[in-house]
């Protein structure tokens, strides 16, 4: 990879460390404050929502021979989370949501950092 090439897969890393530091501050509010069914909660999922929206549009532009070196990551189903989120926003489970701010985004970052050593 060129240098531009390098500082934009360093940034884009970077992006997704920040945004999984905004999920880790979501959860440590709660799963019932984010299930809240009021303008709190509303709010909060919302958040939860568009930083999976934000997490997935990194992805999408990670460089495919940086994503080919991890074939154990779902890159595909990233994407259809966002898809989701932003298509069909009224069939989104926000307990999977949830779950993904909880678990599947610090588990992605934990296995890209872990090989990179940016953080």
């Amino acid at each position: 990879m060129t240098a531009s090439r390098d500082d934009r897969l360093r940034r884009r890393l970077r992006d997704l460390q920040r945004f999984a530091d905004d999920a880790a501050y979501t959860v440590e509010l709660g799963a019932a404050a984010y299930l809240e069914d009021s303008s709190y909660g509303r709010v909060l999922r919302n958040n939860g929502r568009h930083i999976v929206v934000q997490v997935a549009t990194v992805v999408e532009k990670l460089p495919p021979e940086f994503k080919a070196e991890y074939p154990d990551v779902d890159w595909v189903a990233i994407g259809r989370m966002r898809n989701l989120i932003a298509h069909h926003y009224d069939n989104v489970d926000d307990r999977l949501v949830f779950a993904a701010l909880q678990r599947r985004i610090p588990a992605l970052i934990e296995r890209l950092f872990r090989d990179n050593g940016a953080s």
